[in-house]
C-alpha cells in the first residue's frame, strides 16, 4: 500500500462507510496470561517502567469506538493511575477501515516524533469525526501535522514512506497472530482480555485484582 492524496481521497468515505472503522469482528475469548505482555518493536509507552501493573491497548485511529474510549475514558486512566506511577501503559497500533487513514495517521505521529507521539494521536482521535465527515482525509491529517510544525512536503514525505509503512504493516500482522486481535480497542490489564471501549471501572477492577496478585505473590 502506498499512501498518497488519491489513496486518501479515493477510499470512497460515506457515513456508512466510515463508521466501520469501529466495527466489532467476532470477539476473541477471554483468556487470562500469568503474567504482562512482552515488549515488542514499535511498543508506545506512557507511566512508569517499574509500575506495578502493565495495561496494553490495540487500537485503531480510524476506529470510532477508539476514539471515544480515547476522548472518554482515557484521561481518567491516565490520572488515576499512569500519572500516578500504577499502571505502565502500551499502546500498539492496529489498523482498521478506512485502512488508508488509520496508517497515514500513524505514519503522520511517528514522523512527528516520539516525545510527541500521544499529542498526535490525541488530536487525531479527537478530530476523527469531524475529518471523516468532511470526508477530506488528507486535508484533515495535513492540518493537523501543520499544527505540530510539519511543512506539506515534510507531511507528504511522511505518508510516503516505504519503509515505515512496511514496518506498521508488519507490526499489525504479528498482532494479529501473536495476540489474536481481531477487533479494536483491545486491551490486557496483566494479560487479561479485556475486549471494547470499557469504562473505568472494568479497569479499576482489573488492575486493582492484578495489583493484588502481585501483592500475594510477592
Amino acid at each position: 500500500m502506498i499512501l498518497d492524496r488519491r489513496a486518501l481521497i479515493g477510499t470512497g468515505l460515506s457515513a456508512s462507510a466510515w463508521a466501520a472503522g469501529g466495527l466489532m469482528l467476532a470477539a476473541a475469548p477471554t483468556v487470562a496470561r500469568a503474567a504482562p505482555l512482552p515488549a515488542v518493536p514499535g511498543d508506545m509507552t506512557l507511566g512508569s517502567p517499574k509500575a506495578k501493573v502493565q495495561v496494553v491497548e490495540y487500537a485503531s485511529l480510524s476506529c470510532t469506538h477508539c476514539a471515544h474510549w480515547n476522548n472518554d475514558v482515557f484521561p481518567l486512566l491516565k490520572a488515576r493511575y499512569i500519572d500516578t506511577g500504577k499502571v505502565r501503559y502500551v499502546f500498539r497500533e492496529f489498523l482498521t477501515p478506512p485502512i488508508e487513514f488509520a496508517a497515514a495517521g500513524y505514519l503522520l505521529a511517528r514522523r512527528v516524533g516520539a516525545d510527541r507521539y500521544f499529542q498526535v494521536t490525541d488530536a487525531i482521535f479527537k478530530q476523527q469525526t469531524a475529518i471523516f465527515e468532511s470526508e477530506d482525509l488528507w486535508g484533515g491529517l495535513l492540518k493537523i501535522g501543520k499544527s505540530f510544525g510539519l511543512t506539506e512536503e515534510q507531511f507528504t514525505a511522511a505518508l510516503g514512506d516505504k519503509v515505515a509503512l512496511e514496518a506498521l504493516n508488519a507490526r499489525v500482522a504479528k498482532a494479529a497472530e501473536r495476540d489474536q486481535i481481531e477487533s479494536t480497542p483491545t486491551f490486557f490489564v496483566d494479560g487479561q482480555r479485556l475486549v471494547g471501549g470499557q469504562p473505568i471501572e472494568a479497569f479499576a477492577a482489573a488492575i486493582d485484582k492484578a495489583a493484588a496478585n502481585k501483592t500475594t505473590k510477592g
